[in-house]
């Protein structure tokens, strides 16, 4: 009996180290009777939306690869040619990612980020509450402009280096009482910590030689018991999870800030072509707000977990601070003066930054006239966001970032950013998983899918409309927590739209809460990259995500929904059916 289970639990061993190759083979096997039995276009291009489907859920192929597969199936199956199938790959979006990455690339290149976030923390308290609270706003706020695990790979740094002084300020004073009352010898303690803690790094790097330093600290402070009490431990888990969730949270909030709202831009802006309301100035107008609830509730119900129920702490006097808030405040300002005053690079980031937002708003803001009518009336519709990001964004190669010098090898000129710094900081991955997205949504457009899925789905046209809305933010929000962000939205935009035309809903109504609920994968550290990130740095368990990331979900879910059913009727006239929507076939298709 002994043999058999070892020889199972081999062979289960086996079968897990090659889980990937199996399901990459056994997914289209299985399918094929899809193609082969049911023949036709529907059933052809469910084959290719069901495979793509398993592989992104499952990440079997890594999910670029996965989003070319409609350029290689589609034209097989005769659906669309592949001349057709490549002109969908590249849109204006991606002109709009590449303008918004120069903008990205010079904020971390000179530090502005790090400025922003000081400042922002410096001006709420180092109170542990107030701390939490000022990195929120920080992150939410950079993540509204970039990609948010660059926000977050920006912002985590100082929360750790933070954390890293508030735990060593702890410790010296437990030290310094017992040295005071003759219990040990403070020096040797000192001595003897900072010995075992580098024999036990240098021990976990040459077990983890790929692993960065970092974690590999992280992992060496917590294996010490570095925590000396609870509180201590939670407080860190608090700080942690707040970047991570604030990230995502204030991303929403532009339709730059993350790639599921410029997927539905995109997606809007060629299905709907008509459709002018879905702009930068409106979509901050719905957004912004919910930001601002989800972030402060999120705050509360963070606190409550990690710090305590005790809000009255945060009002204490300025003068009764602890030594834990002195060392944070020590901390906070010995980081901000390192970084001097504020560079020319910094301001010229920071002017183009305000500039390239402004155009974004004044563009075409719905409420007055914009500038691109004003200015170019007789090119009314041909100027994009895109078109403000790439001017601004070529400004920053072209830009000198210093004042011309001269050496033995000439005039030395460097500009503002180079092009190995963007290529670092460019999501290439994000790029052409976008481009499969907008060739299967064209598949499914041409192929009939999207009509026949509407039709199947057709029977929730008698709920309510908010039922209907509820049922799909819920389903997406969950979906999420498996999948990218990016591929969730993908798979369900091309079975919404039709959905809302099916049923004759503004499609907008359904469309973007589902593509806000898209970015809230707040439970598992594999949800998304900021997750990841943050969990990597040690201070947290899968369980200590999963139980803040339940409540943080139903408070981001509930804010989106208040606020599409209540300033987001008028502002996008959800109530009616537009004009700019394709009026429902009168026949139903029920077959394949």
């Amino acid at each position: 009996m002994t043999k058999l289970f070892d020889m199972m639990k081999r062979f289960l061993r086996v079968v897990w180290n090659y889980h990937n190759l199996l399901i990459i083979i056994l997914t289209p096997l299985l399918l094929l009777p899809l193609p082969l039995v049911i023949q036709g276009k529907v059933s052809e291009c469910s084959f290719v939306l069901c495979v793509m489907a398993v592989y992104w859920l499952t990440e079997a192929l890594p999910l670029a690869a996965t989003a070319l597969l409609p350029a290689l199936l589609f034209p097989l199956f005769g659906i669309m040619k592949s001349s057709q199938v490549a002109g969908v790959y590249f849109k204006d979006f991606h002109l709009l990612l590449i303008g918004v990455i120069c903008l990205a690339t010079s904020i971390e290149k000179w530090g502005l980020h790090r400025r922003i976030s000081l400042r922002l923390v410096s001006l709420v308290g180092v109170n542990p509450g107030w701390l939490m609270l000022g990195f929120m706003n920080s992150c939410a706020f950079l993540s509204m402009w970039v990609q948010n695990t660059s926000a977050v790979a920006m912002v985590m740094p100082i929360v750790e280096a933070i954390i890293q002084q508030i735990l060593n300020a702890e410790g010296e004073g437990e030290q310094r009482q017992r040295a005071m009352t003759g219990t040990s010898n403070l020096g040797l303690e000192l001595e003897e910590q900072i010995r075992n803690q580098m024999k036990r790094s240098t021990l976990l790097q040459r077990k983890h030689p790929l692993r960065p330093m970092y974690v590999v600290q992280a992992i060496g402070q917590k294996i010490e018991g570095r925590y000396r009490t609870k509180r201590e431990h939670m407080m860190c888990k608090g700080l942690c999870l707040s970047i991570a969730y604030a990230s995502s949270i204030g991303g929403i909030s532009t339709l730059t800030g993350t790639s599921p709202n410029l997927i539905f831009s995109e997606y809007i802006h060629q299905f709907y072509p008509e459709c002018t309301s879905v702009n930068f100035g409106n979509w901050i107008v719905l957004c912004l707000p919910i930001s601002i609830i989800a972030l402060l509730l999120s705050w509360i119900w963070l606190h409550w977990m990690f710090i305590g129920s005790d809000f009255r702490v945060l009002f204490r006097p300025s003068g009764e601070r602890s030594e834990r808030e002195t060392a944070t405040a020590r901390v906070i300002e010995e980081d901000y003066n390192k970084l001097g005053p504020t560079s020319p690079q910094e301001v010229v980031t920071g002017v183009m930054f305000i500039l390239m937002v402004a155009l974004w708003v004044f563009r075409d803001p719905g409420f007055m006239p914009g500038w691109a009518s004003t200015f170019l009336p007789q090119y009314a519709g041909y100027i994009s966001d895109a078109t403000v990001a790439l001017l601004l964004g070529l400004v920053f190669f072209i830009m000198p970032a210093h004042k011309p010098s001269a050496d033995k090898h000439g005039i030395k000129y460097e500009a503002m950013i180079s092009w190995k710094e963007f290529q670092a900081c460019m999501p290439w991955e994000v790029t052409l998983l976008v481009g499969g997205g907008f060739a299967l949504a064209e598949g499914t457009q041409v192929s009939g899918l999207s009509s026949w899925v509407a039709n199947l789905l057709s029977p929730m046209g008698s709920l309510p409309i908010i039922a209907t809305v509820t049922i799909a933010c819920v389903l997406v929000t969950s979906v999420t927590e498996l999948a990218s962000n990016a591929a969730t939205i993908t798979i369900f935009l091309p079975i919404l739209a039709p959905l809302a035309e099916t049923i004759r809903v503004n499609p907008l109504y359904i469309l973007i809460p589902t593509t806000l609920c898209t970015s809230f994968a707040f439970l598992l550290p594999s949800s998304n990259p900021s997750n990841a990130i943050v969990f990597a740095y040690g201070h947290l368990t899968t369980m200590d995500m999963v139980k803040a990331g339940i409540g943080v979900n139903v408070i981001s879910v509930l804010a989106v929904l208040l606020a599409v059913t209540t300033w987001g009727i008028p502002l996008f006239d959800m109530d009616t059916y537009p004009d700019w929507a394709p009026t429902p076939p009168t026949s139903n298709i029920t077959g394949w």
